[in-house]
């Protein structure tokens, strides 16, 4: 497989303390790698420095098989890394087409593309974003994401404020985008048993450093295991 982002040996932080220590971590294309861990343990701070948004204080991040350092966030973005972050960060005030249209803004749009993953939104491209349900934000989020066809995804915290069902429904979308267009998915998750099901591999992060990794359905086999690395009673 082709590797689309690695992680090497990544110290990054704020102010120069480094809230991530020794961190590896491999996305290849066409597969969906779960980012699991409990609050604090760095996983958002990941995602953020491989958007160029947070500064590597050593080790090297490699997108494309170009190194981020010193590159700004639009310029990995242009190279096909999407990002949709923690709380969705949409325009609230704008409707859904309108949200659509600027996350298209620059380079090769596909808005039918990325409205077919969530048939949703199509019925509704003129209400503005802020008044739609949690659901439907995330789904607006996701698919303003899909607009320029990312080479890579990475999603922080899908079910962030959403019921259960919803991210039943939502989750198993990411498998979809990766099998169908060959993108390889870097998803940081809380329900650690949805986003295992769909994963093809993941890694648990604890306090900042990697407590342990493997192939997802196998590491569902052990919830036990999972469970203690969260508590940092395994290495």
């Amino acid at each position: 497989m082709s590797a689309l982002l690695e992680i090497k040996d990544l110290n990054t932080g704020y102010n120069g303390v480094s809230v991530v220590r020794g961190l590896n971590i491999t996305v290849n294309a066409g597969e969906v790698v779960a980012l699991l861990g409990p609050n604090g343990a760095g996983k958002t701070t990941t995602l953020l420095t491989t958007s160029g948004l947070v500064p590597i204080i050593s080790g090297d991040i490699e997108v494309f098989g170009k190194s981020i350092k010193g590159r700004r966030p639009h310029m990995i973005a242009r190279d096909g890394l999407a990002h949709v972050p923690e709380g969705r960060a949409l325009f609230y005030q704008l409707t859904v087409a309108e949200n659509l249209k600027l996350g298209a803004a620059k380079g090769s749009a596909d808005i039918k593309k990325a409205l077919g993953y969530f048939p949703a939104l199509e019925g509704i491209l003129d209400r503005r974003a802020g008044l739609l349900s949690g659901g439907e934000q995330q789904m607006l989020a996701m698919a303003r994401a899909l607009t320029v066809n990312p080479k890579l995804l990475m999603v922080d915290e899908m079910s962030l404020g959403l019921a259960p069902i919803i991210v039943e429904r939502l989750l198993p979308i990411l498998r979809t985008i990766a099998d169908e267009t060959g993108a390889g998915v870097l998803l940081v998750e809380q329900h650690v048993h949805m986003a295992l099901q769909v994963a093809d591999r993941a890694y648990v992060l604890s306090h900042g450093q990697l407590a342990m990794e493997g192939n997802a359905s196998e590491m569902a086999k052990d919830r036990s295991l999972i469970q203690a690395s969260y508590l940092g009673e395994t290495h």
